[in-house]
């Protein structure tokens, strides 16, 4: 996922260590100049409210939205989606395929790293053999196990048979292929997601100092990472990519609070907010004017049980929908949310290929068969549920209001279990930690409903934290996965998540909106079907 990525609604540390470091501190002196009279950034940078990301700077072991922000500012891929989520090929000049099992990559020439090397077929094929070897531990691996020889390189147990997957070869510099154990006729548009991003020899010499400081092929050039304070990055003038930056550099800024990047918005010191936190909801239309971004995407956000955990291992599935039903998501999103969410009626949002309203009662309000369902189920041990959140990114509202309304209607008490920071929950997530439930917001990495399910609900997704399997349901993806054409494919996943219904290895809750906005001091704001903002296209308003 671009992967997968499990929130939009973040931000990092204190704005009083920010504002020392930008404004003062160990930029050059053309760079300390520039910013006494643009507000502590260079000039002709813009600056964005990114906090710290969950791990270093490599494309296979960056899934959450943070520090995928950085990554696609570092490194391009093969191709990308424009605004309707259409293929737009980046770094490739065409990706084709005439069975859906061996597929045929040309690159376009000339393409250099930020070192000056050039991006090769075998900058391709010696990274994805990197990312998907299993000593090397990278979160995204999973990602490349259609490929033939995955086994291989990423057993279940043991060491690795191999080094290379036997499914990439190279034809010449600017061409490769790529075999894959089954027909996948979706595969193309898995090629979008960032962790596909080549690598330049230079990562191999020294992979933890990479992580730190990487060389990319992207649109933007590395500068330094203050942790917890900033990352910069400079617009790179070598760019051949259709996304060349119109600005000469981005801050990503971290916050303490979404509140406290909100008063920096308005004070012009930050030229972009991705959202808006539910206090300052309510008003910050009247606040920003033209410049308030009010656009939905395609994310949905959820409860997600953690089936290794006292209160939900062995769960009847009747129980965690009779806690769905016990959730008054009109009302929640109506007031708390100030009508800036809609109700989920599917487990994909819309903007994804195979999006479909289920029909169901499971994600309607009704306190009487909540309850009902609740004791048919066998109840939930201890009588208590958690939900795990972020407390930076403006989820306190919410969570609260959802665990009154989940206490009040089934008399399961919900108590909401707060980390301090994105990175801190995404830690307990990843180390089986979390108490009974966490709060998943999911991101579209490529526009098929494939990607709200195979990524999330597989047994062996990396983002599934919940530790969700189901025989059943893996059945029922790889049907899909192996299906005759994109269309057949989409169809079986609409079928397949009719089984997820049943078996409810998560609780949708309403689909994600960017409620964010700009400063008076950039322009060409605009928002791709992630809701990321297309950071390069921003402008300084001169």
């Amino acid at each position: 996922m671009r992967g997968a990525k499990s929130a939009k609604w973040v931000a990092g540390a204190a704005i009083i260590a920010l504002a020392a470091t930008a404004c003062g501190g160990g930029d050059s002196d053309d760079n300390g100049k520039a910013a006494s009279t643009e507000k502590g950034k260079p000039a002709g940078y813009v600056s964005i409210d990114v906090g710290e990301p969950q791990k270093p700077l490599i494309p296979a072991d960056t899934n959450e939205s943070l520090g995928s922000y950085v990554i696609q500012s570092l490194f391009t891929q093969l191709l990308d989606f424009d605004a309707d989520g259409k293929i737009v090929y980046t770094n490739a000049e065409s990706v084709k395929s005439t069975d859906n099992k061996t597929w045929t990559v040309k690159l376009k020439a000339g393409w250099k790293f930020h070192d000056g090397t050039p991006v090769t077929s075998e900058s391709y094929i010696k990274a994805w053999n990197w990312y998907a070897n299993v000593k090397n531990a990278q979160q995204n691996a999973f990602w490349f196990e259609d490929i033939k020889g995955y086994a291989d390189v990423h057993p279940e147990k043991g060491d690795p048979k191999a080094t290379e997957m036997s499914g990439l070869k190279a034809v010449d510099d600017t061409t490769f292929t790529i075999e894959l154990n089954n027909a996948v006729p979706y595969y193309e548009y898995k090629l979008g997601y960032a962790t596909f991003a080549p690598l330049p020899e230079v990562f191999y010499k020294d992979t933890k100092a990479f992580g730190q400081a990487p060389v990319g092929n992207g649109p933007y050039i590395f500068e330094k990472w203050d942790h917890k304070k900033l990352i910069q990055v400079k617009a790179n003038p070598d760019y051949q990519g259709p996304n060349k930056a119109k600005n000469k550099g981005v801050l990503f800024k971290n916050y303490a609070t979404v509140e406290a990047a909100y008063q920096d918005l308005l004070s012009g010191n930050l030229d972009m907010i991705r959202q808006v936190g539910p206090k300052d909801l309510p008003k910050y239309k009247q606040d920003l004017g033209d410049r308030a971004i009010d656009q939905p995407y395609a994310a949905i956000q959820s409860l997600v049980p953690t089936f290794y955990s006292k209160t939900f291992k062995g769960i009847d599935p009747k129980v965690i929908q009779g806690l769905s039903m016990g959730i008054d998501r009109d009302t929640i999103t109506k007031t708390v949310l100030n009508g800036t969410r809609k109700p989920a009626t599917s487990f994909t949002p819309p903007g994804v290929a195979g999006n479909q309203d289920l029909g169901t009662d499971v994600f309607k309000f009704n306190p009487a068969k909540a309850k009902q369902l609740v004791k048919e189920g066998g109840g939930v041990p201890g009588n208590k549920v958690f939900i795990q959140y972020n407390a930076d990114g403006g989820h306190k509202e919410w969570v609260t209001a959802v665990c009154e309304s989940i206490r009040n209607s089934t008399g399961v008490d919900c108590v909401p279990d707060a980390k301090p920071d994105f990175q801190t929950d995404l830690e307990a997530r990843d180390n089986d930690q979390v108490k009974s439930m966490y709060r998943g917001g999911w991101v579209a990495d490529y526009p098929l409903n494939v990607n709200f399910m195979r990524e999330l609900y597989g047994t062996t997704a990396e983002a599934n934290n919940g530790r969700f399997s189901d025989k059943e349901v893996d059945a029922a993806f790889k049907k899909g996965d192996n299906a005759a054409t994109l269309d057949d494919s989409i169809k079986a996943y609409q079928e397949a998540e009719k089984l997820v219904l049943a078996k409810m290895p998560a609780i949708p809750l309403w689909e994600y909106k960017t409620n964010g906005g700009y400063s008076k001091s950039v322009d060409n704001v605009t928002v791709d079907f992630h809701g990321d903002y297309n950071i390069t296209d921003v402008t300084v308003v001169k």
